[in-house]
């Protein structure tokens, strides 16, 4: 793993650098610009303090309002929020569901959990909600215009909705997409912690609900390659979703990269 991208937090997990990677063209994403995350609930005042002296001015909020009441963000020292809700009705990821709800749905097919994942990483590049919602974060990626200054974008787990906005800033800037992809997979090294503890926590339950806890909390290559195979058939390719859907201008792009990339 990269220990590097992972910054030190005492309040959370995930909560990782996009600096350094490298574009196919040559060039790097900088460091201290981009900052992906999940939940800021349980910050303490030592890293909302951390998180300001980092860089961090901006705090992208991807959740919705029904997480937002339930947990709301402790913002980093002097940082602006701003909700940018992805699925405005509730968190159709279930990174916030409760144990008993989980239990209701994911009890008895062992698949239930999988599909589920893969039918929201379709709803994420479909749904009018999250392209508005990718569209506002990229034009909040426009605004940072000074050195040394970062955009904290987060949900819940800070893997899917986090993943996605993740995905769209790096295939904008012209990373690998090979780069893309591993950083995408990086969370599931990065959240161990959470889902040895849900499996402990389903201990006796079905083996059926013990392995859709696990596709629940991880991420998987093909909820990746879900999201990326919509965006090439139904849209034309991410930089023809990225400019016909998000309505992000060639210019934008240029900005993007003057802004972002050394």
């Amino acid at each position: 793993m990269a220990t590097n991208r992972i910054l030190k937090v005492t309040g959370g997990l995930n909560f990782r650098e996009l600096g350094g990677y490298p574009t196919v063209d040559g060039h790097t994403v900088k460091w201290h610009k981009l900052v992906r995350t999940s939940g800021l609930d349980k910050l303490t005042a030592a890293d909302q303090n951390n998180l300001a002296n980092y860089g961090v001015v901006t705090d992208v909020d991807f959740r919705s309002k029904d997480e937002q009441s339930q947990a709301p963000d402790k913002v980093p020292t002097g940082a602006t929020y701003k909700f940018l809700p992805v699925f405005p009705d509730g968190d159709r990821t279930d990174a916030s569901a409760s144990q008993a709800d989980l239990e209701r749905q994911f009890s008895s097919d062992p698949q239930a959990g999988y599909r589920h994942m893969l039918d929201v990483y379709r709803q994420m590049v479909t749904l009018e909600s999250a392209q508005q919602a990718y569209h506002d974060f990229l034009a909040t990626l426009l605004t940072n215009t000074k050195p040394d200054q970062a955009v904290l974008f987060h949900c819940t787990a800070g893997k899917d909705r986090t993943g996605m906005g993740a995905f769209l800033t790096l295939n904008a800037l012209g990373v690998d997409p090979q780069v893309i992809r591993r950083d995408y997979l990086l969370t599931n090294q990065t959240i161990t912690p959470v889902v040895d503890k849900m499996v402990a926590q389903a201990t006796g339950k079905s083996d059926a609900f013990i392995a859709n806890i696990k596709a629940l909390a991880t991420v998987n290559p093909d909820y990746f390659d879900t999201a990326a195979k919509v965006i090439n058939t139904q849209y034309g390719g991410v930089q023809d979703f990225l400019h016909d859907v998000l309505d992000f201008s060639h210019k934008d792009i240029a900005t993007l990269k003057q802004l972002y990339l050394d």
